[in-house]
Protein backbone atom coordinates (compact mmCIF):
# COMPACT_ATOMS: atom_id res chain seq x y z
CA UNK A 1 0.00 0.00 0.00
CA UNK A 2 1.10 3.43 -0.60
CA UNK A 3 1.01 5.98 1.90
CA UNK A 4 -0.69 9.19 1.34
CA UNK A 5 0.44 11.49 -1.42
CA UNK A 6 2.81 8.66 -3.05
CA UNK A 7 1.89 7.30 -6.34
CA UNK A 8 1.97 3.66 -6.99
CA UNK A 9 4.31 2.34 -9.56
CA UNK A 10 2.84 2.47 -13.89
CA UNK A 11 0.29 5.14 -12.27
CA UNK A 12 -0.61 8.57 -13.74
CA UNK A 13 -1.01 11.26 -11.85
CA UNK A 14 -4.21 13.38 -12.55
CA UNK A 15 -3.01 15.90 -14.48
CA UNK A 16 -1.33 13.96 -17.23
CA UNK A 17 -3.01 13.11 -20.13
CA UNK A 18 -1.80 9.51 -20.55
CA UNK A 19 1.45 7.11 -21.11
CA UNK A 20 4.10 9.14 -23.55
CA UNK A 21 4.01 7.66 -27.03
CA UNK A 22 7.20 4.91 -26.90
CA UNK A 23 7.58 4.09 -30.52
CA UNK A 24 6.79 4.80 -34.54
CA UNK A 25 4.18 1.73 -33.78
CA UNK A 26 2.31 3.40 -31.03
CA UNK A 27 2.48 6.53 -33.11
CA UNK A 28 1.01 5.48 -35.92
CA UNK A 29 -1.90 3.21 -33.99
CA UNK A 30 -2.90 6.49 -32.38
CA UNK A 31 -2.55 9.08 -35.32
CA UNK A 32 -4.92 6.26 -37.07
CA UNK A 33 -7.70 5.97 -34.37
CA UNK A 34 -7.27 9.44 -33.61
CA UNK A 35 -7.57 10.69 -37.62
CA UNK A 36 -11.11 7.72 -38.05
CA UNK A 37 -13.08 9.67 -35.32
CA UNK A 38 -12.53 13.36 -37.04
CA UNK A 39 -12.52 12.14 -41.30
CA UNK A 40 -14.99 9.01 -40.82
CA UNK A 41 -12.61 7.17 -43.78
CA UNK A 42 -12.02 3.56 -44.20
CA UNK A 43 -7.90 3.80 -42.75
CA UNK A 44 -6.05 1.71 -45.45
CA UNK A 45 -2.95 2.32 -43.33
CA UNK A 46 0.23 4.38 -42.79
CA UNK A 47 2.90 5.39 -45.21
CA UNK A 48 5.24 7.54 -42.53
CA UNK A 49 6.02 8.20 -38.93
CA UNK A 50 8.79 10.26 -38.21
CA UNK A 51 9.81 12.50 -34.98
CA UNK A 52 8.67 15.83 -34.66
CA UNK A 53 11.12 18.97 -33.31
CA UNK A 54 9.18 18.40 -30.01
CA UNK A 55 9.07 14.96 -29.42
CA UNK A 56 6.16 14.04 -30.62
CA UNK A 57 5.31 12.49 -33.73
CA UNK A 58 4.62 13.33 -37.53
CA UNK A 59 2.43 10.26 -39.28
CA UNK A 60 1.22 10.06 -42.87
CA UNK A 61 -2.49 8.00 -42.82
CA UNK A 62 -3.50 6.55 -45.77
CA UNK A 63 -7.64 6.88 -46.09
CA UNK A 64 -10.17 5.26 -48.24
CA UNK A 65 -11.79 8.73 -49.65
CA UNK A 66 -14.02 7.21 -52.14
CA UNK A 67 -14.59 2.93 -53.25
CA UNK A 68 -15.32 3.04 -56.74
CA UNK A 69 -15.54 -0.04 -59.18
CA UNK A 70 -13.11 -1.05 -60.23
CA UNK A 71 -11.08 -0.79 -57.35
CA UNK A 72 -8.50 0.66 -59.57
CA UNK A 73 -10.48 4.21 -59.41
CA UNK A 74 -10.76 4.53 -56.19
CA UNK A 75 -9.98 7.85 -54.85
CA UNK A 76 -7.39 7.42 -51.49
CA UNK A 77 -5.84 10.74 -50.11
CA UNK A 78 -2.99 11.15 -47.73
CA UNK A 79 -3.65 13.10 -44.41
CA UNK A 80 -0.55 14.45 -42.18
CA UNK A 81 -1.08 14.01 -38.48
CA UNK A 82 0.81 15.51 -35.63
CA UNK A 83 1.09 14.09 -32.34
CA UNK A 84 2.12 15.72 -29.16
CA UNK A 85 4.64 13.80 -26.85
CA UNK A 86 1.81 12.09 -24.95
CA UNK A 87 0.05 10.94 -28.06
CA UNK A 88 -2.58 13.23 -28.26
CA UNK A 89 -3.47 14.55 -31.86
CA UNK A 90 -2.46 18.26 -32.37
CA UNK A 91 -3.74 19.08 -36.31
CA UNK A 92 -4.17 16.79 -39.22
CA UNK A 93 -3.95 17.69 -42.78
CA UNK A 94 -5.00 16.20 -46.28
CA UNK A 95 -1.90 16.57 -48.15
CA UNK A 96 -2.35 14.29 -51.44
CA UNK A 97 -5.16 12.75 -53.13
CA UNK A 98 -5.14 9.96 -55.49
CA UNK A 99 -6.24 6.94 -57.56
CA UNK A 100 -5.66 3.63 -56.03
CA UNK A 101 -4.18 2.65 -59.68
CA UNK A 102 -2.02 5.76 -60.25
CA UNK A 103 1.70 5.69 -59.58
CA UNK A 104 4.07 8.05 -58.00
CA UNK A 105 5.02 11.19 -59.42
Amino acid sequence: MTEPGERRRGTTSPTSRGPAVRSARDAARRAADGLSELVRHRMEGVSAVCRSEDDGWIVNVDVLELARIPDTTSLLATYEVELDPEGDLLQYRRIARYRRGAQDQ
